[in-house]
């Protein structure tokens, strides 16, 4: 592995660990065997995106490298490569935990430079994989954005977000919270096959139940849409009707992409147990790495009257109302917010 090139003796942005930081870790227990943790010392943590992307967002924190809920076409499994780490099995079992995250969100919130913009979580790898049961990251981390009244947003598959529930609420007294939990679909062969190591989506959704019930907005992401495999119109019907019974506040489709990495893994699996579709995708992603303009466009317009058939809005969480803060305490060097500074959100 390449860790002596993302050491602090390394020049410009690959220095990303400080030097002799790395301790890697097996746990002999039911819960985490076959993973092993690399634990690092990061020298940063709240990262801008790049301008090229895609994302609605311009920073993100990611306190794991890795994820063990293995889903195949998880489009992430290329960061993996820059630690020379396996992107197939090594990406779900290799996990790189950023141990001294909590203290570095908080130390880079306080900076005079820090403007206070909306932050995303889970937009790489799931910040509420299993890894986090055993490193409990996540509440440090909140706790850190709740003392600054910072907006931000977290994307999870992971049922273990219910546990942070108290601080969530916390920190969505004080500032714009987004939460959004991902179900492409409630096929339950299909989630056995290609999200293995997620909560299933029975129990995802009961999590967005619990979430609203508490009050807190959510909503999911219906992502990903897997082409000739969850993209039937009573496979999209039975996931928006779940969605719905939810009590989440939205439903937004997003049809599978497959980026250079995912993709090899991705038509990997699919010729193991998919052999007649192979082609089929071959054809479809001919253009790169999304679906066909016209394919999106369907399975969105799909959606959308379904969500309004059952009642829920199709995107975007609604009217929020106005902005909710606290009086920051000033700190040496740090300007005060601006009169009527607007804060961000994901959704």
């Amino acid at each position: 592995m390449r860790w002596d090139n993302l050491t602090e003796g390394a020049t410009g942005p690959a220095a990303l660990f400080g030097a002799d930081s790395v301790v890697t870790r097996t746990v002999d227990t039911p819960e985490f065997r076959g993973i092993t943790f690399h634990e690092v010392r990061a020298r940063s943590i709240v990262n801008r995106v790049p301008g090229a992307s895609r994302m609605p967002f311009e920073w993100t924190v990611n306190p794991y490298r890795g994820c063990s809920h293995a889903c195949v076409y998880c489009f992430a499994r290329k960061t993996h490569g820059y630690l020379d780490l396996d992107t197939g099995i090594g990406f779900d079992s290799q996990i790189v935990v950023k141990t001294n995250a909590p203290e570095l969100v908080r130390r880079e919130l306080a900076s005079p430079r820090w403007t206070g913009a909306h932050i995303a979580m889970g937009t790489n790898v799931d910040c509420y994989q299993r890894a986090e049961g055993r490193y409990r990251l996540m509440p440090g981390i909140i706790e850190a954005l709740r003392d600054r009244a910072n907006p931000f947003s977290i994307l999870t598959k992971g049922t273990l977000i219910l546990r942070d529930l108290p601080l969530i609420r916390e920190a969505a007294a004080v500032a714009e919270v987004g939460i959004s939990v991902s179900v492409g679909f409630t096929d339950t062969a299909l989630w056995r096959t290609v999200e293995p190591g997620t909560p299933s989506p029975a129990a995802r959704l009961q999590a967005v139940r619990t979430l609203t019930g508490a009050g807190i907005e959510c909503g999911v992401l219906m992502a990903p849409v897997i082409p000739f495999l969850g993209d039937s119109p009573e496979q999209l019907r039975a996931t928006v009707r779940a969605v719905a019974e939810s009590g989440a506040s939205s439903v937004t489709p997003l049809v599978l992409h497959l980026r250079p990495g995912a993709r090899e893994w991705f038509t990997a699996w699919l010729g193991e147990h998919h052999p007649h579709l192979v082609g089929r995708y071959e054809r479809m992603y001919a253009g790169g790495s999304y679906a066909p303009t016209w394919y999106q466009r369907m399975i969105t317009r799909q959606v959308h009257e379904l969500a309004a058939e059952f009642g829920i809005g199709p995107g975007g969480h609604g009217d929020r109302g106005p902005d909710r803060r606290i009086a920051v305490p000033e700190r040496p060097g740090r300007p005060a917010p601006a009169p009527g500074a607007t804060q961000l959100s994901l959704l």
